[in-house]
């Protein structure tokens, strides 16, 4: 039978792959599990699954050239998610390891995190029960509602698509900026970075990390939004120029931001941005909810699945350069190529 490694440490396994895709898992293939709480090095993982078939990543394992050179009988490493940002899927291409990635099932919980951010920033929610938890009375603010607002995202990928169609029951208006992807509709209006910037009350980062958005939300972004509107980043914290940002507020060039991302470890906000009292930070919870996490973890699973009978799975995005799975498994010509990010 063959044997997967699943390397979320013990504290972050029920809320990151879950009991039910555990069990799935274990039907298929015999299942070891990472025992340390600690971060694995290439070495210590490869230590934990010499002779597993296939790895399960969780997004702080490391999938490196190190690892696969020492793992000779490894066939998958599967990320359980989207982003695939910690795993060099040259090297593994080069040993001929088959890279997966789930879908998008964070949709919807991303989209809710952000209308729950925009209502909070707009009525000062956390603020008011920070006063009353502190023993002191709040003084009533005027609230801004979201109906006749204008929401301007910044990328047009799913969880964008999801939320515009939110904000439009909303009656908010909607702005985008994507210069690679058209809406293609009327009551979503297409306008330029600067222009987003320069009209929207909130403005929410949904672009994807890469090296063209690096620190795009940098101080003179900051300097074109409108001194009431509010900054909202659900994305990646690579998007920001944190410095900027804290000026931004400090100065009142911006009302205040919500984060749920950020460049502190595990993508988690950075605590010194996080206890800027005009911010309101989660620990990277937007796509933590059973729904959320559950679509992924069964996902991978069902990936697994199709690799151990032969088939590259929907998400594979190395299936042709990966020679390990086909010899083993006996697969035919790979039929899946990389899939985009949304988040």
């Amino acid at each position: 039978m063959t044997t997967v490694f699943v390397s979320h440490p013990p504290a972050k396994l029920a809320n990151y792959f879950g009991d039910r895709a555990t069990a799935a898992l274990r039907a298929i293939a015999q299942v070891r599990l990472n025992p340390s709480d600690a971060e694995l090095s290439s070495r210590e993982l490869a230590d934990l699954a010499q002779d597993c078939d296939a790895i399960i990543s969780y997004r702080q394992t490391v999938g490196d050239e190190a690892l696969f050179a020492a793992l000779p009988q490894l066939k998958a490493f599967v990320r359980c998610a989207i982003d695939i940002r910690n795993i060099d899927v040259a090297s593994a291409s080069r040993h001929g390891v088959l890279v997966t990635q789930a879908s998008a099932g964070f949709i919807t919980s991303v989209s809710e995190w952000i209308v729950g951010a925009m209502i909070d920033l707009g009525r000062g929610i956390s603020a008011s029960a920070a006063s009353y938890h502190a023993g002191r009375l709040p003084p009533p603010a005027m609230g801004r509602e979201l109906r006749g607002s204008t929401l301007g995202v910044i990328g047009y990928g799913q969880i964008s698509r999801y939320l515009c169609d939110v904000a439009l029951a909303l009656n908010m208006r909607i702005v985008v900026h994507d210069p690679y992807t058209a809406t293609d509709r009327a009551e979503f209006e297409q306008v330029s970075f600067e222009a987003l910037l320069a009209q929207s009350d909130f403005v929410v980062c949904l672009a994807p990390a890469t090296e063209a958005t690096e620190n795009m939300m940098n101080a003179r972004a900051f300097a074109a939004m409108q001194p009431h509107a509010f900054f909202i980043n659900a994305s990646r914290g690579n998007l920001v120029d944190e410095r900027a940002l804290l000026a931004a507020l400090d100065a009142g060039v911006i009302a205040g931001c919500a984060l749920d991302v950020g460049r502190a470890p595990d993508q988690m906000p950075s605590p010194d941005v996080a206890a800027h009292p005009r911010v309101i930070a989660t620990p990277h919870i937007g796509g933590l909810t059973p729904p959320a996490v559950e679509h992924q973890a069964m996902e991978t699973v069902s990936q697994l699945a199709e690799i151990f009978q032969g088939r590259a799975p929907k998400g594979a995005v190395n299936a042709a350069e990966a020679y390990r799975w086909r010899k083993a498994f006996g697969a035919g010509a790979s039929r899946a190529g990389p899939m985009g990010t949304s988040r």
